[in-house]
């Protein structure tokens, strides 16, 4: 007989969401990813409270391109602007840019790959051929193509990224949602009367929240370069705001005479997606059931 019991939502106790955080903890790429992410993230948020030690935007001739000192950590740019003040406000304007693209990215995602996994048939097809219509595209072509329609500000950039990567979370959650309705705890609650969306929400969705959540983490570290990669294309944040791929751009020709207008903004790129990189890494070993001391929860 069928126990019935488990047609509960499943519910994660505090100590199992405790356990899990010092999984990540005990992972060293974890570990590094976390620290990472933390120290760039601060420094990003700083530019959102006016605490940078210069104006990112203010321009100040008489002191342009000075080489790094106690005055300017990073040194300054060609029109006298603080490197280290405009790498932070890069910083925040492209994990800003990133977190609101990737969550709109995983709620249309998710929802479309829960959705045709359940209810198959025509539903599938349809969300299917949609799908497979924009992984047609290079990534970074259908981004700036998107981009290039829409005026340009940082709204526009995380919708157009969105686009991009939702795809992704719909293949990504689709697989597992066909084999969790075959489960047998699924189908006792469609047998005790519950509605559809109510067995989505309740049975099947919590059980694809780590898959998620790994991807979301990923997915972070692939919208990061591709705000650079578009700034640097000038379809990015609009100047004067400071962007870290614009930076970039703007550094190609000072590269010999001063080099660290294009080492600081590269190297926050760099240590930016590594760290999402070692904490989606973390968090995938922390989430594994295998992980667990040889036991499936």
């Amino acid at each position: 007989m069928t126990d019935l019991t488990r047609t509960a939502p499943i519910a994660v106790p505090a100590t199992r969401r405790a356990g899990r955080l010092r999984a990540v903890l005990r992972s060293p790429s974890g570990v590094v990813g976390l620290v990472l992410v933390g120290l760039l993230t601060v420094a990003g948020l700083l530019s959102f409270t006016g605490l940078l030690p210069y104006d990112p935007v203010a321009q100040d001739p008489p002191n342009r391109l000075l080489s790094p000192s106690g005055e300017h950590l990073f040194g300054t740019d060609q029109f006298g602007r603080d490197v280290f003040s405009r790498v932070a406000a890069g910083v925040g304007s492209s994990v800003l840019i990133s977190v609101v693209a990737v969550t709109l990215a995983t709620v249309v995602g998710t929802l479309g790959g829960l959705v045709a996994g359940f209810f198959r048939g025509f539903t599938d097809t349809a969300i299917g051929g949609l799908t497979n219509v924009l992984f047609a595209f290079p990534p970074l072509l259908l981004a700036l193509a998107l981009a290039s329609v829409f005026d340009r500000n940082w709204f526009t950039v995380a919708v157009a990224i969105a686009v991009v990567y939702a795809p992704i979370f719909v293949r990504v959650t689709r697989g597992p949602v066909l084999s969790l309705r075959e489960i047998e705890y699924v189908k006792a609650a469609t047998s005790t009367g519950q509605g559809r969306l109510s067995i989505l929400f309740r049975h099947v969705l919590p059980n694809i929240g780590s898959i998620v959540i790994v991807q979301v983490t990923l997915s972070l570290s692939w919208a990061v370069l591709t705000e650079a990669s578009l700034s640097f294309l000038g379809l990015g944040t609009p100047p004067p705001a400071a962007s870290l791929g614009s930076m970039i751009f703007d550094a190609r020709t000072l590269v010999e005479i001063a080099p660290w207008t294009m080492i600081a903004p590269g190297v926050a790129v760099v240590l930016l997606v590594v760290g999402l990189n070692l904490l989606g890494d973390g968090l995938r070993d922390a989430l594994d059931p295998r992980n667990r001391g040889g036991r499936a929860r």
